[in-house]
C-alpha cells in the first residue's frame, strides 16, 4: 500500500543549508544604488580623458569651484552665459585679475559646459575684460648672463645653463629623462613640451662634458636604488600597462631626480620623482641677487635671452622658432622689439650727430 507523502518538514541536507545561507547572505549584502559622480569628480575625469596637464586640471577645477560659490552654490545647469559673464565681470573689477588670467577662467567654464554639462554657450557678451598690457620680456646681456651662472653650482647651474644654452622652459628642462639626451649629436629632444609638442634642440658643446659627468652620478644613484628593491619611475600615460618593466629601465629615468622618494599613491611603490622648479627659481634668484644685476630675470628671462642673442647673431626667425617651439612666428617676432638696433637695424639720429 503506497502512503501519500507526509506533509512533515524535513530538513535539508547540510550542503544544501549552507548554500541557502550563502544566497540569503549575499541577497541582504547587495550593493547600494549606483550614485552618480560629484561634479568636480566629472570635471577631472573629463579633462584626464583629453589628456590635459596636472597644472590644467587644478587650475580648471579651481576656477569651477570659485564659479560656483559665487553664484551661491547653484548648479551650473541653472545657470548659463549671463552668469559666466557676471562672474568673468568680477574678476576684472573686484578681483583686478590680468587678463591671462580671466582668460584662463574663462577657458575652464567654457569646457566645463561643453563637455560636462552638454552645453555650448552662445558667445558671453557684456563681459567687462581686464586690459592686456604689452609688456617687452626681460632680457640680459651677454655678460649679465655669464655672471649668473658663475654663481651657480653643481646641479643647479647644469640646468641654468640648458635654459639659456637650449631654450628651454622651465619644466621642459625638469623634465627631461635620459632617453631625450643625446650627447654624441649634441641635441636634446623636447617631448611633450607646451601645446603637447615634440621638438629638438642643440646641446650646447660648453655643458656637454659637465652634463655627461652629472648623468653618471644619477647613473650610480640609480642602481644603488634598484639594489634597493626601488628605481621606478612614473610613466606618461598608459605606458606602464603596455611596458611593466620599463619604470625601472636608465633609459626612461629622470635627467634631474629629486633628492628624496616619494610614495606613489596610485601603486604604492617608492619612486624618485624629478627635482622640484621651485629648487631651481630659487637658485636662479638667489644668483641674480648676488651678481647685483639690477633686473627682475627670473628662469623664462634665460629663454629669453637665447632667442634675442640669436637674432642679434643674425639667426633667421624661423630657425628660432622652431627652437623655441612656438606655433605661430608671431610670438617669436617679439624677439625683434628688444634688441640693442631696435630689431630693424635702425641707427639713433643722435648717434650720427657730432658730440661736442
Amino acid at each position: 500500500m503506497r502512503h501519500a507523502p507526509s506533509s512533515v518538514h524535513r530538513p535539508f541536507p547540510t550542503s544544501c543549508g549552507r548554500r541557502i545561507r550563502t544566497v540569503l547572505a549575499v541577497s541582504e549584502s547587495s550593493p547600494p544604488p549606483y550614485r552618480a559622480p560629484r561634479l568636480l569628480d566629472q570635471v577631472r575625469e573629463a579633462i584626464r580623458a583629453r589628456h590635459y596637464s596636472r597644472r590644467t586640471e587644478k587650475a580648471y577645477v579651481g576656477w569651477i569651484e570659485r564659479f560656483i560659490r559665487f553664484h551661491r552654490m547653484r548648479h551650473p545647469k541653472e545657470m548659463g552665459a549671463t552668469e559666466v559673464a557676471a562672474f568673468l565681470s568680477h574678476l576684472a573689477v573686484r578681483g583686478k585679475v590680468s587678463a591671462s588670467t580671466q582668460n584662463q577662467a574663462l577657458s575652464a567654464l567654457l569646457f566645463l559646459y561643453r563637455h560636462v554639462v552638454g552645453i555650448e554657450l552662445e558667445w558671453v557678451d557684456g563681459v567687462l575684460r581686464a586690459k592686456r598690457p604689452v609688456r617687452l620680456p626681460i632680457v640680459l646681456t651677454r655678460g649679465e648672463v655669464a655672471a649668473v651662472l658663475r654663481r651657480m653650482r653643481g646641479v643647479d647651474r647644469i640646468m641654468a645653463s640648458l635654459l639659456y644654452g637650449s631654450g628651454l622652459r622651465l619644466l621642459e628642462c625638469a623634465h627631461l629623462r635620459v632617453k631625450d639626451v643625446d650627447l654624441t649629436r649634441r641635441e636634446i629632444t623636447v617631448r611633450d613640451g607646451k601645446g603637447r609638442k615634440d621638438r629638438v634642440t642643440m646641446l650646447p658643446a660648453a655643458i656637454a662634458k659637465p652634463l655627461g659627468a652629472h648623468l653618471e652620478k644619477v647613473k650610480q644613484q640609480h642602481e644603488a636604488d634598484l639594489r634597493k628593491g626601488l628605481g621606478s619611475v612614473e610613466l606618461p600615460d598608459a605606458l606602464e600597462r603596455k611596458y611593466p618593466k620599463a619604470p625601472w629601465e636608465w633609459a626612461w629615468q629622470w635627467v634631474f631626480p629629486a633628492t628624496r622618494l616619494y610614495t606613489d599613491m596610485k601603486t604604492g611603490r617608492r619612486r624618485r620623482h624629478h627635482l622640484h622648479e621651485s629648487v631651481l627659481q630659487r637658485a636662479v634668484r638667489e644668483a641674480v641677487l648676488r651678481s647685483g644685476i639690477p633686473k627682475r630675470a627670473t628662469c623664462h628671462t634665460l629663454r629669453h635671452s637665447f632667442a634675442t642673442h640669436l637674432l642679434e647673431d643674425g639667426y633667421d626667425i624661423r630657425t628660432i622658432q622652431e627652437l623655441l617651439g612656438h606655433s605661430d612666428v608671431a610670438t617669436t617676432m617679439i624677439y625683434t622689439h628688444v634688441l640693442n638696433r631696435g630689431g630693424r637695424g635702425v641707427r639713433s639720429p643722435l648717434d650720427g650727430m657730432g658730440q661736442e
